[in-house]
């Protein structure tokens, strides 16, 4: 795989992240990014397109200040990490996100995802991001 095809992969995680998560438009991100069989390993959502986009509705739903913020994207190959911090109150981080996505032909195909809640009084001076 080439570096242009490897930073193309980049490059569609952040515009479906965008387009689902910080514009709000799942279906339109779901119908443009994906393979449309989405593979979910989260154990916390569901499989395939209605399962994404409940959990993206749930998430908008109960969280309405939900947010997060790309630290850093690594990828090789067909697969694209991610890390990033997340608040569901908007007076965050309250969580670190590791999510590695698999593309295939240049969309996105599996899904997998740990959350971790960033804790009040950690046991070092060093910070999750």
């Amino acid at each position: 795989m080439s570096s242009e095809d490897v930073q193309a992969n980049i490059q569609t995680v952040r515009d479906f992240l965008n387009t689902a998560f910080k514009e709000r438009r799942p279906k339109e991100a779901f119908d443009k990014y994906t393979d449309g069989r989405y593979i979910q390993h989260d154990p916390t959502v569901p499989d395939g397109e209605a399962g994404f986009l409940q959990h993206a509705q749930d998430t908008f739903g109960s969280h309405p200040n939900w947010d997060f913020d790309v630290k850093r994207i690594v990828a090789q190959d067909d697969y694209v990490a991610l890390h990033a911090a997340t608040t569901l109150s908007g007076d965050g981080p309250e969580f670190a996100v590791m999510d590695i996505w698999r593309l295939e032909d240049g969309k996105i195909a599996e899904h997998w995802g740990v959350l971790q809640p960033v804790p009040d009084d950690p046991a070092n001076d060093n910070t999750m991001f």
